[in-house]
C-alpha cells in the first residue's frame, strides 16, 4: 500500500497567527512536525497542505514537499482530501500541524492498524488518562470504545461517567491523528457537518453519526500541541531535556 502523510498548515490561526512559522529551538514549527513524520517507517511520502505562500516557501526551503490548497477549505481534513485527490496513494495519515513531538512510532502503529484490517476505513489513536486535570479539561477530548476496538463516542466531557465511588473505570484521551483509506476520506468530506459534530465541535463524530466505524488504537505515547505562543517555551524545554 502507498501511504501518504499530510500535514495541514494554515497561517491564520485565531489564537496564534502565523503559528506554522513560529520558531521552536531555531526551526519553524512546520519543519519540526515534518521531520518527525519523515522518521515514520511506514510513510512513503509526507506533504504539507497549506493555503499560504509563506508556509509553502518555508517548507520548500528546508527541502520539504508543499501542496497549495484553497483558503476556503473548512478544515485540515478537507485540505488532506484535496491532496489525496491529486496524489497516488492508498492510505492517508492526517498529521496535526501543531504537534512537533508526535513520535514516528505512533504514526507507524496507526498505519499498521488500518492496513492490517481490510474492513477498517478510518483509524485513530488514544492514550490512557492518568491525570484528573486532563480528564476534566474540555480541550482534551475523551473517547470510549467497544470490545472490538471501534469508537462508541468522543466527547469533551469526561466519559464514561463513574456513578459509584470506587468503581474501576479506564478513561482515554483521544490523540488527534487519523488514518483513512483514500476512498473513505474523499467520501467523508462530502458529508455535511452532523448534529453532534456541531454540538461538541468534534469532526470525527460526523463519521459515527453516519454509521461508519472508527478504529481506536491505544498507544503508551503522548504528544504536546502548540496552541499558543506560551506553548513554544514548553516544547523547547522538552526538546532541551530529550532532543
Amino acid at each position: 500500500m502507498k501511504t501518504l502523510g499530510v500535514i495541514p498548515a494554515r497561517f491564520g490561526a485565531q489564537r496564534f497567527p502565523g503559528k506554522p512559522l513560529a520558531l521552536i529551538a531555531g526551526k519553524p514549527l512546520v519543519q519540526r512536525v515534518y521531520e518527525q513524520a519523515r522518521k515514520a517507517q511506514r510513510l512513503n511520502a509526507v506533504v504539507v497542505a497549506t493555503d499560504d505562500d509563506r508556509i509553502a516557501a518555508a517548507v520548500r526551503a528546508f527541502g520539504g514537499d508543499a501542496a497549495m490548497t484553497s483558503p476556503d477549505c473548512p478544515s485540515g481534513t478537507d485540505r488532506a482530501a484535496v491532496v489525496a485527490r491529486e496524489r497516488d496513494c492508498d492510505l492517508i495519515v492526517n498529521i496535526q500541524g501543531d504537534e512537533p513531538l508526535m513520535r514516528p512510532e505512533m504514526i507507524d502503529q496507526l498505519i499498521t492498524g488500518i492496513a492490517d484490517d481490510p474492513h477498517c476505513a478510518m483509524a485513530t489513536l488514544a492514550r490512557r488518562i492518568e491525570s484528573a486535570d486532563v480528564l476534566a479539561n474540555p480541550n482534551a477530548v475523551k473517547v470510549v470504545f467497544g470490545a472490538n476496538g471501534n469508537a462508541l463516542y468522543f466527547s469533551r466531557h469526561p466519559i464514561p461517567f463513574v456513578r459509584d465511588a470506587g468503581a474501576a473505570a479506564a478513561h482515554h484521551k483521544h490523540l488527534g491523528i487519523y488514518a483513512y483509506r483514500r476512498a473513505f476520506l474523499l467520501k467523508f468530506v462530502t458529508m455535511p457537518p452532523s448534529s453532534l459534530e456541531k454540538t461538541e465541535k468534534l469532526e470525527q463524530l460526523r463519521a459515527l453519526e453516519n454509521g461508519f466505524a472508527i478504529k481506536v488504537l491505544v498507544t503508551p505515547h503522548d504528544s504536546v500541541g502548540v496552541d499558543t505562543p506560551e506553548d513554544v517555551k514548553l516544547v523547547e524545554e522538552i526538546l532541551r531535556i530529550t532532543p
